[in-house]
């Protein structure tokens, strides 16, 4: 087969157009790029030819059972399962001083027949075997009955929420496979090593925000549970998003369970944090004091907002939400304190839980105040990591329940995996901390760029 590059191949209505010296002509003609992969113009004219004649004789399948794409794929993995047992004899023939049984050295000794799956269909192809079965074809492992992509394929569609049952039906009914929901859990189980080296991969030595959120899982151990799974995640130095990791609860976690799990965070590399900003997650702020003493403890605002709201009466709640207003947007604690008493002076009768709630949760919204206008903004709520959230929980629903909490975890990693494919959620999060990084070093004394030196 001849190899050229630069050609383009002209269509049509499916049917190839290109002229003798590799120029496309005709009105209609599109013109594409070819032999990326060093196939021939030549092939592409007949690939087009037969992709014509498919679509005339009443449609062109292309992957699955009785589709183009797996009989290519078939012929080409079977042409490189050729080449390395050519290549496999000539290297034992120059090491051994000879090539067959007489000079006692290796041959070729038949064929084994072996399905495969693969990302376009299932294929059949003929494994050859050598006399003395030192042969370990590259292409296809011993053993393996799968493609390395498809099994990124299912990696894939499971962090986007589908259940093994779901993949299952999609692979049949898509690709002419037939697989198993056990098949499917095999290939995710993959992800447990790369999922255990991330969980305790290094960090950073400073970050100048980290969120910290919850989810609720239902979890069997004995009895199905709900179980919460946090999620802590960083804004590095130079304003990118990092997720540091997931952990499994009890419910009801007091300091000591919180004190393990921001050690193990300092263990990876983390020798401070300017601000962690939570949702008022029980004896967290004690466990923060006594892992990085100069961090500011931070309760998001919105959530302080969302819980008050749940008092109000939906006559009332417009109205409830303007007089909370001044609250969180005062100029300091002094007259923050005020406008929250104006409030209580005009609710309390009839909603004295929502004073309550600010009351409790004073000592972390008072840091609040003293940020300039660009950390507040940032700071304002963990919607940084709501949309995460969102994501996970659409992934934990969709399995109803979990066995264990391995697996529980090991969904919202590949979940995790599948996050922002095109790249521009992290642009947009670079976008909106950049502002905020500056004022960060100068409020915290230049402990952000002390760091980076």
């Amino acid at each position: 087969m001849s190899t050229t590059t630069g050609h383009t191949i002209g269509m049509a209505g499916g049917v190839s157009l290109v002229s003798a010296d590799g120029t496309a002509e005709g009105s209609g003609v599109k013109s594409l790029p070819v032999s990326e992969n060093g196939l021939s113009v030549e092939l592409l004219e007949e690939l087009a030819a037969l992709a014509a004649e498919k679509t005339a004789a009443g449609g062109l399948r292309l992957m699955g059972e009785g589709g183009i794409l797996p009989e290519l794929a078939q012929h080409l993995m079977q042409a490189a399962l050729e080449a390395e047992m050519d290549l496999h004899l000539a290297d034992e023939s120059v090491r051994e001083g000879g090539r067959g049984s007489r000079s006692g050295g290796n041959m070729r000794n038949g064929y084994r027949a072996k399905k495969v799956m693969t990302e376009v269909g299932p294929v059949v192809v003929n494994v050859p075997r050598d006399r003395l079965g030192t042969f370990r074809p590259g292409l296809l492992p011993k053993y393996a009955r799968r493609t390395g992509a498809l099994d990124e394929m299912v990696l894939s569609l499971t962090g986007k929420g589908l259940t093994s049952g779901e993949i299952v039906a999609h692979l049949s009914e898509v690709y002419g496979m037939t697989t198993s929901k056990e098949t499917v859990s095999t290939i995710t189980d993959k992800a447990l090593e790369s999922m255990a080296e991330w969980r305790t991969r290094p960090l950073d030595s400073v970050y100048p925000g980290v969120f910290i959120d919850a989810i609720h899982v239902r979890i069997r151990d004995s009895q199905v549970a709900n179980r919460p799974v946090y999620v802590a995640v960083a804004v590095t130095a130079d304003g990118y998003r990092e997720i540091l990791g997931l952990w499994t609860g009890q419910g009801g976690e007091g300091a000591k369970y919180w004190q393990t799990v921001l050690t193990e965070i300092r263990n990876r590399g983390v020798k401070d944090v300017l601000m962690l900003v939570c949702d008022g997650l029980t004896a967290l702020p004690d466990a923060v004091g006594a892992i990085w003493p100069q961090t500011v403890v931070q309760t998001c605002v919105v959530h302080l907002i969302r819980n008050s709201m749940r008092y109000a009466s939906r006559r009332d709640a417009a109205e409830i939400a303007r007089d909370l207003k001044p609250v969180y947007t005062a100029v300091d604690e002094t007259q923050a304190r005020s406008r929250l008493t104006e409030f209580g002076e005009k609710w309390d009768a009839r909603y004295p839980s929502i004073s309550g709630i600010w009351a409790r949760s004073w000592n972390e919204f008072v840091p609040f105040l003293s940020l300039p206008p660009a950390i507040r903004q940032v700071v304002y709520t963990t919607n940084a990591i709501d949309s995460l959230n969102a994501r996970y929980r659409r992934a934990a629903q969709a399995c109803g329940h979990f066995p264990n909490e391995t697996a529980a975890l090991k969904r919202l990693y590949l979940a995790t995996l599948a996050l922002d494919p095109t790249g521009r959620g992290r642009q947009r999060w670079n976008n909106r901390w950049k502002a905020a990084l500056n004022e960060f070093d100068v409020l915290f004394d230049g402990r952000l760029t002390a760091s980076q030196v």
